[in-house]
């Protein structure tokens, strides 16, 4: 989902841009990366490759520390050994969510979950293989080419005529388009380390829901629910909204404005002609 939007945007900015989909390359094969890197010998190596699923890394910590951990380091340290930079794409949820407060590159991360800790290696992984790393942190990703929460949303719609959503977990859910042009323009400076780079403004899921809806002109009510009473097999944060505080920051659009592109982008894509 990610990496299609980072290979058109980087294309459009007029870079040279060669990508792998994990049946061409496997992350967590040390050996492969090594040698398709350095096979193409780039200047930059984007790393989209995650394991996202956050409940399924409960039972499975091993296989997403695999990939979101060990294989970040792979690619790092592949990227390093031809002079690449590289950029480990993370996420909200290696925070705790205790702050009450938008959460900045230097707060201390704690995350609840499988899937926060093994994000959180890769973070680590990819600064200790890489001096020239940029670590993006996002959140509740959606786009084109990808399961996501919107796309879920519609389609539950389709069959029944309200849902439930949790209300007490809050973040800044991001359009990939967007995030994958801040990416690009982080890129083209040298101001590596971590950059929070997420949707600007904060909402419930329960709210993006409601909101999902009013914009799609979708009749489906939306009730609310807490995250105790959801008892979803991963922990998550309360409230993990994103800010930057650097001085050159790249800011997002508002998740409003990324949820009006891509459900136009959606609607353009199931046009004919």
């Amino acid at each position: 989902m990610l990496g299609r939007d980072v290979m058109l945007a980087a294309g459009n900015a007029g870079h040279d841009v060669v990508g792998f989909g994990r049946a061409e390359l496997d992350v967590t094969n040390a050996a492969a990366v090594d040698k398709k890197i350095d096979l193409e010998r780039p200047d930059m190596v984007i790393n989209c490759a995650a394991w996202t699923q956050v409940d399924g890394a409960e039972q499975a910590e091993q296989e997403a520390f695999a990939c979101n951990g060990t294989g970040a380091g792979n690619v790092a340290a592949a990227a390093a050994a031809v002079g690449a930079g590289v950029v480990y794409v993370s996420t909200d949820y290696v925070f705790d969510g205790a702050k009450g407060a938008p959460y900045a590159e230097s707060d201390q991360p704690a995350p609840l979950s499988a899937y926060g800790r093994t994000k959180l290696a890769g973070e680590e992984a990819t600064a200790a293989a890489n001096k020239r790393h940029y670590v993006v942190r996002s959140a509740g990703l959606f786009g084109i080419g990808g399961g996501n929460f919107v796309a879920t949303m519609l389609r539950l719609a389709e069959g029944q005529s309200e849902v439930t959503v949790v209300r007490d977990q809050i973040g800044s859910p991001t359009y990939t388009w967007h995030l994958a042009y801040g990416i690009v323009r982080l890129i083209e400076g040298i101001e590596y380390g971590i950059h929070h780079m997420a949707a600007a403004g904060q909402c419930s899921w329960y709210e993006f829901a409601r909101e999902i809806f009013e914009q799609a002109k979708v009749d489906c009510h939306v009730l609310s629910i807490t995250s105790e009473e959801y008892a979803a097999p991963a922990p998550r944060p309360a409230f993990s909204a994103l800010t930057s505080q650097r001085e050159h920051a790249i800011r997002l659009p508002s998740w409003q404005d990324g949820l009006a592109g891509y459900l136009a982008q959606r609607e353009a894509e199931r046009s004919p002609g």
